[in-house]
């Protein structure tokens, strides 16, 4: 391609995702983190906020008024119909703000920067047309579930809750341009990330 390549970052939760942006950050690349977004956009005093209490009830909040992820994720994540239909209204909420707001920011890079868009739903949302190349930070659902329960504050079905949440690892690697395999160790991963730098960044 003759032109800086828009680069999509995907994987599961726990995978790495944003080791893999930190790590690209440093080569020189302007990383716009769709979780980062999720957050702003539901900031107090925001919009988003607003319409997610409107949906869910202000038991969502914290006593300082802010979003309590914590219960808004036991709305969303249970493994049934309800949940699913609460989170397809939370995703119509945040994803359509979170989208402008990473337009703006891609809008301000360098001409020749890299730009890589860390979007944990790209294939749920279908997305990853949208760009030159897609990478996915591989891992197996068992380092998925270690690696969650290790971060604490969830049960054990509440981890395997969060993974079922997302499509399957075979339909992330299927739009995979890049994999970058993460079930080693960092000195591993940083290979690999060089390895991938190599092909989009030093131009």
């Amino acid at each position: 391609m003759d032109h800086t390549p828009r680069v999509a970052l995907t994987g599961g939760i726990a995978s790495g995702k944003s080791t893999v942006a930190a790590l690209l950050a440093e080569r020189g690349a302007l990383v716009v983190d769709a979780d980062v977004l999720a957050r702003e956009v539901v900031e107090p005093g925001t919009a988003g906020l607003a319409a997610v209490v409107a949906r869910f009830g202000p038991s969502v909040l914290t006593p300082d008024g802010r979003l309590d992820r914590a219960a808004l994720g036991r709305r969303v994540f249970a493994d049934d119909e309800a949940s699913r239909a609460a989170r397809r209204d939370l995703e119509a909420v945040v994803h359509p703000a979170v989208r402008a707001r990473a337009a703006e920011l891609e809008a301000a890079a360098r001409p020749d920067q890299v730009v890589v868009h860390v979007i944990p739903l790209l294939v749920e949302t279908g997305q990853a047309s949208a760009f030159d190349l897609v990478v996915v930070v591989d891992v197996s659902e068992e380092v998925q579930r270690s690696r969650l329960l290790h971060r604490g504050g969830l049960t054990e079905a509440e981890a395997d809750g969060r993974i079922a949440a997302q499509v399957s690892r075979g339909e992330r690697l299927a739009v995979a341009d890049v994999v970058v395999d993460n079930d080693g160790d960092r000195d591993d991963l940083v290979r690999h990330v060089d390895a991938l730098w190599a092909r989009v960044g030093r131009r």
